[in-house]
C-alpha cells in the first residue's frame, strides 16, 4: 500500500515534468521553424515523438512484472534528462526524428508517456474507491498548473533575444532546462520506497476485464487519433501561421488555457458525483469540440482565442474521470495492465494524425485539422455514451 507522503512525491514529480512539458510544447515547433522545418516536417517530428511514446509505454506494460516500479520511474526521468541534452545538438531531421522517437519530449501535455501508467497504477493502489477520482483530479490539477507555469516560461527566448542572445542559443537553453527538470524528477522518484516485482506480477496481465478494457482502448484510440490533429505544438504552429502570433503571446495564451484546464479537474470531481463518470466525460467533451470547430472558422484572433479558451475550460474534465473509470471497472490486480493497455493505443493512434495535420495545415484552409479533430471527438463521445453508460463503477453502483 502506497502512503500519502509517497503520493505527494508522485504529485511533485508530475509537477516538475508538467512545467518542463509546458515550455517544451511551445518551444519545439518554434525551434524547428527557426532551423528551417516546414509544417509537414514538424508534423512528422510530432508523429515520431508520439509513436516513440507509445512503444515505450507498451514496453513498460510488458516488463512491469519483472521490474521494480521505482526503477522504471527513475529510468524514465533520466531519459527525460538525456532528451533535453540531445535535442539541441542536432538540426537535421534525420537526427531529430530518432531523438524525439526515443526521447520524452511530446508535442502535447497530459496523460501521455511511459511514466504515466506506472504513476496511475501506483496512485490507484494507494486510495479507496471514494477517494480515487479526487486523487486523480489532484494529480491532473498539479500537472496542469505546472504546465501553465511552464507555458509562461516559454516566453524566455524572446527575453533572451532582447538581451542580446542569438535566437537559436535561446531556444537551445530551454532544452537544457528541460534536462534539468528530468533530473529533478529523478531525485523525487529516488525517494519512493522499494517494491518487489512479485508484488506486481499479477497486474501485468488482464483477466476478467479483458473485453471491457479492449473496448475502452479502441474508443480511447479514436479520441487520441482525433486529438493528434491539434496537439498543442501544432495548435501553436497554427496560431503562428494563421494569425502571426508571437511566441510571447502564445505562451500567455497557453498559460491561461492550461490554468482553465487545471481548474476544471476539481469541477469534474463534483460533477461526476452528481451525474456519473461517463456522463461527465461525454457532456463536457461535446461542447468543447463544438468550440474547437468554431475556432477554425472565425476570421479574427480574439474570437478564435476566446473559443479555444472556452474549449480548454471544458475539454480536460474527461481526464481524471476517464482514468478513475478505468481503474474502477477492473480488478485491483489488473490495474497496471489496464493503464498500459488503454494508454498504448492512445499514443499509437495520436502518433498517426500529427503528420496528417501538418499536411492539412499547408492547405488553403489551415483550420481543417481543428474541424477534423472536433468531428471525430464528437463521434467518440457518442460511441462512449452508447457503449458504457450502463457499466457503473463501484461508488455509483452502490449509490442510493
Amino acid at each position: 500500500m502506497i502512503h500519502r507522503p509517497d503520493i505527494a512525491i508522485l504529485y511533485g514529480a508530475r509537477g516538475a515534468r508538467g512545467f518542463a512539458d509546458g515550455f517544451a510544447i511551445i518551444i519545439l515547433p518554434a525551434y524547428l521553424s527557426a532551423i528551417g522545418f516546414d509544417a509537414v516536417q514538424i508534423g512528422i517530428v510530432a508523429a515520431a515523438s508520439l509513436l516513440g511514446s507509445a512503444l515505450l509505454t507498451l514496453a513498460v506494460g510488458v516488463i512491469v512484472a519483472r521490474c521494480e516500479l521505482r526503477r522504471l520511474l527513475l529510468i524514465g526521468a533520466l531519459l527525460m534528462g538525456l532528451t533535453g541534452l540531445a535535442l539541441p545538438s542536432f538540426q537535421h531531421i534525420a537526427f531529430i526524428v530518432p531523438v524525439v522517437f526515443f526521447g520524452t519530449v511530446n508535442p502535447t501535455a497530459g496523460d501521455i508517456g511511459m511514466l504515466v501508467p506506472v504513476e496511475q497504477a501506483m496512485l490507484a493502489r494507494g486510495v479507496l474507491d471514494r477517494e480515487r477520482t479526487r486523487t486523480f483530479a489532484r494529480y491532473g490539477l498539479v500537472g496542469a498548473l505546472a504546465t501553465s507555469a511552464g507555458a509562461l516560461a516559454a516566453a524566455t527566448p524572446d527575453l533572451l533575444v532582447a538581451a542580446g542572445f542569438d535566437r537559436l542559443v535561446a531556444f537551445k537553453s530551454m532544452f537544457y532546462c528541460y534536462a534539468v527538470f528530468g533530473l529533478v524528477s529523478a531525485a523525487l522518484y529516488y525517494q519512493l520506497p522499494h517494491d518487489h516485482p512479485r508484488e506486481w506480477h499479477s497486474s501485468a496481465r488482464l483477466g476478467p476485464s479483458r473485453g471491457i478494457v479492449f473496448k475502452l482502448a479502441a474508443l480511447f484510440g479514436l479520441d487520441a487519433f482525433a486529438g493528434g490533429f491539434v496537439v498543442q505544438s501544432l495548435l501553436a504552429l497554427w496560431l503562428f501561421e494563421r494569425f502571426a502570433l508571437s511566441i510571447s503571446a502564445a505562451s500567455l495564451f497557453f498559460f491561461w488555457s492550461n490554468v482553465l484546464g487545471a481548474f476544471s479537474y476539481p469541477v469534474a470531481v463534483r460533477l461526476a458525483k452528481r451525474i456519473g463518470l461517463v456522463n461527465t466525460m461525454v457532456f463536457t467533451h461535446i461542447p468543447s469540440n463544438v468550440c474547437l470547430i468554431l475556432a477554425a472558422l472565425v476570421p479574427n484572433l480574439a474570437t478564435a482565442l476566446g473559443l479555444l479558451l472556452l474549449r480548454s475550460a471544458l475539454s480536460q474534465m474527461d481526464v481524471p474521470t476517464r482514468t478513475s473509470y478505468v481503474m474502477a471497472i477492473v480488478t485491483p490486480a489488473e490495474r497496471a495492465a489496464a493503464a498500459s493497455v488503454t494508454a498504448v493505443p492512445r499514443s499509437l493512434a495520436s502518433s498517426v494524425s500529427p503528420a496528417l495535420a501538418g499536411a492539412l495545415l499547408s492547405t488553403p484552409f489551415s483550420g481543417l485539422p481543428l474541424v477534423v479533430c472536433g468531428c471525430l471527438k464528437i463521434a467518440y463521445d457518442l460511441a462512449l455514451l452508447w457503449t458504457f453508460s450502463h457499466i457503473k463503477p463501484p461508488e455509483e453502483a452502490t449509490a442510493p
